[in-house]
């Protein structure tokens, strides 16, 4: 039915109103997908990630394990046999040089004597108590142990590459599983001269001042040796750093894009990062994730920046 005043379509106008809204349709996806298309220098291009050359402080550690000892210690033995009749102590007391521990009835038929005392030969703290009243005891049987703890040291175990690094007085961070997070500072007290013909080790004692009496003979311990320290130095990462023939290469971003490889010197390193001392300067450029693939004069697209 056709209103009045109104005409119907012909074929040949529904045709070109198809035609029309197609082609409309099919521009629009042109225009589209060439937003999408990189140009042929773009394409080219390798994707890196890149470090600045920066300037900050260095420090040459070694790491080491030990485990936690009193720095004196003296296990305590009595001076006569009998029995033990009185106990004065127990484990965690502090006690002076010549504090009595313990009395002793001396154990001789036909004879009286006045308590035997067993006195403490040191300053410290009782660390173990063996006896209890009543207990038989001699001269050749330990009754107790008293540690002082004002200092704890830890023993470690150097490989002799490491032992002309490490000099008496040089300064030790240890830590503990007890205290996370927390460093405790100790000093190299002795190296021992002699390396272990079996283990080709030398024994390093560190010494920790312990006034509070936190850190407890027994505890296992990690070491860290400072051996040398550097401030204002050129650094960059790990990953920046190409070893080739015994030699150390970086990329460096030049003019924006493209890459040129350098030789560079490093010195000393801390865990991921490295000193530069020839061959970059403050504030370049260099690649550290896509460099294995670079050759020199790449031009490269910068897709992370740290």
């Amino acid at each position: 039915m056709i209103l009045k005043g109104e005409r119907e379509m012909s074929l040949d106008e529904k045709n070109y109103f198809i035609l029309l809204i197609c082609a409309m349709l099919g521009f629009g996806l042109l225009l589209g997908c060439a937003k999408k298309v990189p140009t042929k220098d773009e394409a080219t291009k390798i994707p890196v990630s890149v470090i600045q050359v920066k300037k900050g402080s260095l420090r040459e550690t070694l790491f080491y394990v030990g485990d936690i000892k009193a720095d004196d210690e003296a296990i305590v033995y009595p001076k006569v046999t009998g029995k033990i009749v009185e106990k004065l102590v127990k484990e965690g007391d502090l006690v002076k040089k010549g504090d009595v521990l313990a009395y002793i009835d001396r154990d001789e038929v036909g004879f009286e004597f006045e308590k035997a005392p067993v006195e403490s030969p040191i300053d410290g703290v009782v660390g173990k108590v063996h006896v209890d009243i009543g207990t038989s005891v001699s001269p050749q049987v330990p009754v107790g142990l008293v540690v002082n703890m004002d200092v704890v040291e830890v023993e470690v175990n150097v490989v002799e590459r490491d032992l002309p690094k490490i000099k008496e007085g040089q300064m030790a961070q240890v830590e503990v599983d007890a205290y996370p997070n927390e460093i405790f500072e100790g000093m190299v007290e002795r190296v021992t001269p002699v390396v272990d013909l079996v283990s080709r080790t030398a024994s390093v004692e560190i010494e920790i001042p312990n006034k509070d009496y936190r850190l407890k003979p027994g505890m296992f311990a990690r070491i860290k040796i400072l051996i040398k320290e550097r401030e204002d130095v050129l650094i960059i990462t790990r990953d920046a750093i190409i070893l080739e023939d015994s030699s150390n290469y970086v990329f460096v971003v030049k003019d924006g894009d493209k890459v040129q490889r350098q030789k560079i010197e490093i010195g000393l390193h801390e865990d991921n990062e490295f000193e530069v001392i020839k061959g970059l300067g403050e504030g370049e450029v260099v690649v550290t994730m896509g460099n294995a693939r670079l050759k020199n004069g790449d031009t490269v697209k910068i897709i992370k920046n740290f």
